[in-house]
């Protein structure tokens, strides 16, 4: 009977243990997890509770859940404040924890899922988990307990915005995607300039472009695409709700041709316009105003804690000089109460000239222009920002296109600093990881959505790295496949993602659309990303609208009968581009088929290949490396699908049979 006994309790015991839920899967992994028995089904309508105490601080986080939930599960969940119920969502603050530090959370789900944490922003970190576990699970999740923190303190990505535009719906966008992935740093490059050699080596042609608006120099704002004060206030306001530190960064002294086209008088002669003039007073009197225009006053423009000057690739010539210049404005950021940030460049410019370290975060890029070793111990904390790793720079032949995703996975840390040195793992002073995406290729037709489909996985698989840190229990191959599975964030598809392999019909097969030039049929898709396959049967009028539109959606607009040439055309980010060696005929049915993939698009006409938009290139002579340089066009296209026609300047004619279809990228 004893022996009976004591074989029931360990049944009882292997059963309690085989029933505990495994870890969840999100992005970046936990860091602990105790299953619980069983799943919370929450359901379609229900509450976000916040604890009484905690509402002023956590209120705020609780409407952003609310919001998500209803764009990504189409739940409808009210605020309230009170104690939890059953099947509610919970936020409250706790004691502080030493483990869990600034950013991290306790997520406990049983008969409610409850996030706690020291701070609001571990609270917010923790209702980016929840979405996860909600999506992934298709409502029903986990019961257990999770403790999670990061492993490194800093996680960001940096976009040049000053040689490629990017809109402000596409910052908040990002802000939104890194918040979902617990990346909390967001640099904005916004100023810079394109290489002389593409534009006749003439500094004057060259493209040069500064982001913000200024009212103390009228018409320094670039005319192609910038950012209002407040626009930019805000986005930096946006980014403190979601956990994002949005750190504006003004490249000077190099880098500055935006500066010097304004007032040339302050561009250096010898070594060239985009370089300021080190020597002359005026320099420093723009630069000061410059500077105190977004950080000065009582409601200055840059509201965060952080400030970029940039400091990169000065000439080797002038090291005291440049010294003398970095350390005069890490200490003029300072003076304002903010924390100064710039590039490594010390090492390639060495001399006696000190410049301040106390207080100063240094984006380590280089092994040429910084030395990690001597940075630290002369007091600046370290960025890894390394070039050969973190690089990417869309179209131009050099450093990456696409991160090497599993490498970084298997192999990448922040210690290792550069392609030379790897510094001992938990050496003071290296605070994280970044990566880059430059836009080197002024010009050259690449699209918001083509530099997303590059660094949206490198935000993947950098926070995995940054947040968890190893993850041996999860093989790359099943971390990929869960990368693919998992939005951009609620209500952002900024990639077009649908269903893989499936041809979806847009307008009901047979049935011929009548378009007379000012009418509209909305689809049930915004649009179809790569790489992807658009069908339809089109019969144009003999007498057709100029330049007619056909499809369009928030990011791209398809055209017909492009400037009365019969052939279609398509234009985002600013380019058009046309298949010329077709022109739609009128008043006869051909059948079109487009397709599209990073690297262009392709355009077929009753099932015969007319035109690849792909490869075509600019080669010009470099006179400073006596060389053939090559500019990439990006001749690619995002499938815009939102609306066929247009109200205003529509396509004329007959339309049947839309659909599309989406493979694996």
């Amino acid at each position: 009977m004893k022996n009976f006994f004591i074989l029931c309790c360990l049944w009882i015991a292997c059963c309690a243990i085989s029933a505990q839920e495994p870890c969840p899967q999100v992005i970046p992994a936990l860091q602990q997890w105790k299953g619980g028995s069983g799943k919370l089904a929450l359901p379609a309508e229900g509450n976000i509770v916040v604890n009484p105490a905690d509402e002023a601080v956590l209120l705020s986080t609780a409407e952003i859940l609310a919001d998500d939930l209803s764009l990504m599960m189409g739940w409808n969940y009210s605020v309230k404040i009170g104690k939890p119920g059953k099947n509610d969502i919970y936020m409250a603050l706790m004691k502080p924890d030493k483990e869990l530090g600034d950013e991290g959370y306790k997520l406990s789900v049983n008969r409610y899922a409850g996030i706690e944490a020291p701070t609001r922003k571990g609270v917010f970190w923790g209702t980016r988990t929840l979405l996860q576990m909600l999506y992934k699970q298709q409502g029903k999740i986990s019961k257990g307990t999770a403790r999670d923190f990061p492993l490194f303190p800093n996680r960001g990505f940096m976009i040049d915005a000053g040689r490629k535009f990017f809109t402000l719906d596409y910052l908040k966008q990002y802000v939104k995607i890194l918040s979902f992935y617990k990346m909390n740093e967001f640099q904005i490059h916004l100023n810079d300039n394109g290489f002389p050699q593409f534009f006749d080596n003439d500094w004057n042609k060259t493209y040069a472009a500064f982001r913000l608006e200024s009212e103390r120099f009228p018409g320094l704002t670039a005319k192609d695409g910038s950012y209002t004060k407040k626009e930019f206030t805000d986005l930096q306001r946006l980014g403190m709700e979601y956990g994002v530190n949005v750190i504006p960064e003004i490249d000077i002294p190099a880098h500055s041709l935006a500066f010097t086209h304004y007032n040339p008088e302050i561009g250096s002669k010898e070594y060239g316009m985009d370089h300021l003039d080190l020597y002359k007073e005026e320099t420093y009197h723009f630069v000061d105003s410059l500077l105190d225009e977004y950080i000065g006053g009582e409601n200055p423009v840059f509201i965060g804690p952080d400030v970029h000057i940039g400091t990169d690739e000065y000439n080797k010539k002038e090291a005291e000089q440049y010294r003398y210049f970095t350390d005069r404005y890490l200490k003029y950021i300072e003076k304002y109460g903010k924390t100064p940030r710039m590039w490594g460049g010390l090492k390639w410019l060495p001399g006696k000239t000190p410049v301040k370290a106390e207080g100063v975060t240094v984006n380590a890029w280089s092994y040429d222009w910084v030395d990690p070793e001597v940075s630290l111990k002369d007091g600046y904390k370290l960025i890894n920002t390394c070039d050969t790793y973190l690089y990417i720079v869309p179209g131009a032949g050099y450093y990456r296109e696409f991160l090497d995703h599993q490498w970084l996975y298997e192999t990448w840390t922040p210690w290792m600093i550069n392609r030379k040195q790897t510094l001992p793992e938990g050496t003071p002073g290296v605070l994280g990881g970044m990566f880059a995406v430059w836009n080197d290729q002024c010009g050259n037709g690449i699209s918001q959505q083509d530099v997303h489909i590059r660094t949206f996985p490198a935000v993947q698989v950098l926070t995995e790295r940054l947040w968890k840190g190893d993850n041996k229990q999860v093989p790359y191959k099943a971390f990929e496949a869960l990368c693919k599975e998992m939005p951009e964030a609620p209500g952002i598809n900024l990639s077009g993602k649908i269903s893989p392999n499936k041809d979806v019909a847009l307008t009901v097969p047979g049935k011929e659309l009548l378009f007379t030039g000012k009418d509209t049929v909305q689809t049930a898709l915004q649009e179809v990303g790569y790489p992807y396959t658009v069908e339809f049967k089109i019969c144009p009028d003999e007498k057709t609208n100029i330049s007619g539109v056909l499809f369009k959606g928030a990011h791209a607009t398809v055209y017909t009968n492009w400037e009365n040439t019969g052939r279609i055309a398509f234009s985002r980010d600013g380019y058009t581009f046309v298949f010329n060696s077709y022109r739609l005929p009128a008043g006869r049915w051909s059948s079109i088929r487009i397709e599209g993939d990073y690297k262009g698009t392709s355009l077929y006409v009753d099932g015969k290949l007319q035109e690849r938009l792909e490869g075509r290139t600019m080669r010009v002579y470099n006179p400073k490396y006596k060389s053939m340089d090559e500019m990439r066009y990006q001749e690619t296209l995002v499938f815009p699908l939102q609306q066929i026609g247009d109200t205003l300047n529509g396509f004329q004619g007959k339309l049947k049979d839309v659909s599309c279809r989406q493979g694996e990228m």
